[in-house]
């Protein structure tokens, strides 16, 4: 499925009907490795999480977004279903990266846009205080109810 956002951008959806080819999934992870700059994760991650949006196994879901100009790949958003209401949001958006090439340009709120249009309920997202993509997520809503805190467990 395509959604056109200007002449020459246009956006993909990957999920469990329209699951990613081998290669277009490879693409994908490494746009997200390239792109996410010091905010990324190993492809392996990357890669699970993408897996995991376009599962059809039950209690798994969720969606990829991809950008193109041009057929470049520009951006793209990796949003997972948790399979919780209510005291978890339904959904999380694990990554979000815009070419250096194009940031500035209205595309990362384009595909934020889609996205939280696209989910079906709540969305969460992990976002480090320093990230400049901040201000983009308080724009459209996201607020800061909670200090995340994690136990790392050994071995």
């Amino acid at each position: 499925m395509k959604t056109s956002i200007s002449q020459s951008t246009h956006i993909d959806i990957y999920n469990s009907v329209n699951r990613p080819t081998f290669l277009e999934e490879k693409e994908v992870v490494d746009f997200l490795f390239d792109h996410l700059d010091q905010y990324g994760d190993p492809k392996k991650h990357i890669g699970a999480a993408i897996e995991y949006a376009c599962s059809s196994h039950k209690g798994k879901g969720g969606f990829v977004l991809i950008a193109k100009k041009k057929n470049e790949m520009v951006g793209a958003v990796v949003v997972n279903q948790t399979g919780m209401s209510g005291y978890i949001p339904e959904n999380i958006l694990v990554y979000i990266a815009v070419d250096a090439q194009v940031r500035g340009q209205g595309l990362g709120k384009k595909l934020m846009e889609q996205a939280l249009a696209y989910a079906k309920g709540d969305v969460a997202l992990h976002v480090e205080p320093d990230n400049p993509a901040r201000k983009l997520y308080e724009k459209l809503g996201f607020t800061n109810k909670y200090l995340e805190m994690r136990f790392k467990a050994e071995g």
